[in-house]
């Protein structure tokens, strides 16, 4: 774990992912979180599971339109709960409508009883795209809006060049 990610959990009170798309695949390359505000396990693999998590979407709106179609050509869109979005053309016009810049939120698509927001950030030299996570128990729903504009604006902590990323491991 990095200091800089610890910094942003004990900030903003709530875990905090950080993931890239590098190499035609999506990565979670740092997870900071505590006993009183743990982090999503992960069930199912987030490299093939991406249109199912909010780090997944963000990362996978963040990319070309080439790079999409190879991705979801290589991981089918698939439903893992009943929340989850149920195929290609449903992710696809989910991922253009967002504006640029808003936040990815989903509620229970990958785990229920959990939502999520995820923000674009710099990408590391070597990654087309990365973005920064947190995650919530669903009854405390209304706290993740809140908890992302902190994150967003940069009172969890700074980021606003690549110098962050580049110094997570595995970047």
């Amino acid at each position: 774990m990095t200091a800089s990610l610890e910094h942003r959990r004990d900030a903003i009170g709530v875990p905090v992912y950080f993931g890239v798309y590098r190499g035609g695949e999506i990565h979670l390359v740092a997870v900071s979180d505590t006993p009183y505000a743990p982090a999503v396990g992960e069930w199912a693999d987030f490299r093939a599971t991406g249109h199912a998590h909010a780090v997944g979407q963000c990362l996978l709106g963040g990319l070309g339109a080439a790079d999409l179609h190879d991705h979801l050509d290589r991981h089918p869109v698939r439903a893992l709960t009943p929340y989850s979005v149920r195929n290609r053309r449903a992710l696809l016009e989910r991922l253009a409508a967002r504006g640029r810049g808003e936040p990815v939120v989903e509620r229970q698509e990958y785990a229920l009883d959990t939502v999520c927001a995820a923000i674009a950030v710099p990408p590391p030299a070597g990654a087309d795209a990365a973005a920064m996570a947190i995650s919530l128990p669903l009854d405390q729903a209304e706290r993740l809006l809140p908890a992302i504009g902190r994150l967003r604006s940069g009172r969890g902590g700074p980021f606003g060049s690549t110098t962050f990323a580049d110094r997570l491991p595995g970047t």
